[in-house]
C-alpha cells in the first residue's frame, strides 16, 4: 500500500476553552450554579424516560423525567440505525455528548433523568450553536422556565 502524504486531517472535536466558553455563556444565562451529571447505562432507566415528557429539536428529541428529589442528573444517548451507519451513529453521538456537556451543568435539574435521541440527517449535519440553543430552549420547555 502506499502512503499518502499531506496535510493532516483536522480535528473536529472541542477545545476545553470552546465547551468552557460555551457553558460559561449558558450558566450566564441560566444564573445558576452547575449540577452533578451521571449518565444512564441501565436500559430500564431508558425506557421510564421515554414514558416520560419529550421535546422536539429540529436535530433531536429530549426525554426527560423526575426520578428522584435527590440525587444528581443523569443524561443518556441513543440514535438508531435510522441516523446511518455505525460511523454517522458514533458522530451523532458525540455531538449530542458535547452539546450536553456544554448545556447541562448549568440548566440540568438534581434528580432528573434526560436522554437525547439523534435524528437522521439532522443531529449530524446541524450547527453546533443551534444545537446548544436547542437544548437549552426544550430544557426551558421542559421545566417550565424554572431553570
Amino acid at each position: 500500500m502506499a502512503c499518502v502524504s499531506g496535510p493532516a486531517p483536522r480535528d473536529l472535536t472541542l477545545s476545553d476553552a470552546d465547551m468552557a466558553d460555551a457553558a460559561s455563556a449558558v450558566s450566564a444565562r441560566a444564573g445558576q450554579s452547575s449540577v452533578a451529571i451521571e449518565t444512564l447505562t441501565q436500559r430500564t432507566d431508558f425506557l421510564r424516560t421515554a414514558k416520560a415528557r419529550r421535546v422536539g429539536c429540529a436535530a433531536f428529541l429530549v426525554q426527560a423525567r423526575k426520578a428522584s428529589d435527590k440525587g444528581p442528573a443523569r443524561i443518556g444517548f441513543t440514535c438508531s440505525k435510522k441516523i446511518g451507519n455505525a460511523v454517522t451513529r458514533n458522530r451523532a453521538k458525540r455531538r449530542l455528548r458535547a452539546v450536553a456537556r456544554a448545556v447541562l451543568p448549568a440548566r440540568a435539574q438534581p434528580g432528573w433523568d434526560y436522554v437525547l435521541v439523534g435524528r437522521p440527517g439532522a443531529t449530524v449535519t446541524h450547527d453546533f450553536a443551534a444545537l446548544c440553543r436547542d437544548l437549552d430552549a426544550a430544557l426551558e420547555k421542559i421545566h417550565g422556565g424554572a431553570t
